[in-house]
C-alpha cells in the first residue's frame, strides 16, 4: 500500500490511501474521520494518522466496509448468544421429572397391591359384582335352600361380611390416598423446579437481550451519523 508524503501542490493534496493528487474540497482530514473508520483504514493504509488526508472516493469505500463489518458483528453475536443459550441449557440436567416413575420406584409389594385393590373397590365392576354377590346370597337363602339355609333372614352372617370387608377396606384406600399424596407432592416439586428454572432463564435472556439492545443503539447510532455525513457531503457538493 502506498504511504505518500502528504504534499500541497497547486492546490491539490495526495490521498494518504490511494496516492492521487485531488482537489482540496474533495479530500478528508484525518480528524474528521470516525474513529471506526480510521482504525479500519490504518489497518489497510500503515501510517494513517495526524496530518494524513483521504479522498472520498476511498472513504466511501471504507464506510461500505465499516459498515459490512458492523452487520457482519452484529450477526456473529446474535449467533454466539444462541449458542451460550443452548450450551447453558445442554450442560445443566433436566430438571422436569416424571412423578409417576419417581413415585413407583419405590413403591412396596403392599403399597401397590393397596393401589389395586384401591382402584378396583372405586370401579363399575366392582359396585356390580358386589351387587350380584348381595342378591345370589339372599335369593340362595330365602329361595332355593328354603328351610335350611345357612344364613336365614335377616342375614345376620352377610352383615358380618360387609362389616369385615368395609374395616379392611378403610385402612386400603387410606394406604391409597397417601400414595396419591405423595404423587401430588412429587408433582408440586416438579413444577416447582420447572417454573424456576424457567424464571431464571427468562432473567437470563432478559440480560442477554438488554446487552443486545445496547450495543445494536450504539451501532445504530453510528451507522446514522456516518448517514449524516455522507448526507452532507452530498449537499456541499451539490453547491
Amino acid at each position: 500500500m502506498i504511504d505518500p508524503v502528504s504534499t500541497r501542490t497547486a492546490g491539490k493534496s495526495v490521498c494518504h490511501v490511494c496516492g492521487r493528487s485531488f482537489p482540496a474540497p474533495r479530500l478528508r482530514p484525518w480528524i474528521s474521520v470516525r474513529p471506526g473508520v480510521s482504525e479500519l483504514i490504518a489497518a489497510t493504509a500503515p501510517g494513517w494518522g495526524e496530518g494524513k488526508q483521504i479522498c472520498q472516493p476511498d472513504l466511501a469505500r471504507f464506510r461500505r466496509d465499516y459498515v459490512e463489518r458492523l452487520l457482519a458483528d452484529e450477526r456473529g453475536e446474535l449467533a454466539d448468544l444462541d449458542r451460550q443459550v443452548i450450551a447453558s441449557l445442554e450442560a445443566g440436567e433436566p430438571v422436569s421429572r416424571n412423578p409417576e416413575n419417581e413415585a413407583e420406584d419405590t413403591y412396596t409389594f403392599g403399597e401397590r397391591l393397596a393401589d389395586g385393590v384401591a382402584e378396583f373397590g372405586g370401579s363399575w365392576t366392582f359396585i356390580l359384582s358386589f351387587l350380584a354377590v348381595l342378591i345370589f346370597w339372599m335369593l340362595l337363602n330365602v329361595l332355593f335352600l328354603g328351610a335350611r339355609p345357612f344364613d336365614p333372614y335377616p342375614f345376620i352372617l352377610l352383615n358380618l361380611v360387609l362389616s369385615s370387608l368395609a374395616a379392611l377396606q378403610a385402612p386400603v384406600i387410606m394406604m391409597s390416598q397417601r400414595r396419591q399424596e405423595k404423587k401430588d407432592r412429587l408433582r408440586a416439586e416438579n413444577d416447582y423446579r420447572v417454573n424456576l428454572k424457567s424464571e431464571l432463564e427468562i432473567r437470563q435472556l432478559h440480560e442477554k437481550i438488554d446487552h443486545q439492545l445496547a450495543q445494536q443503539w450504539e451501532k445504530l447510532v453510528e451507522l446514522q451519523q456516518i448517514q449524516i455525513e455522507l448526507l452532507e457531503e452530498n449537499a456541499d457538493g451539490r453547491r
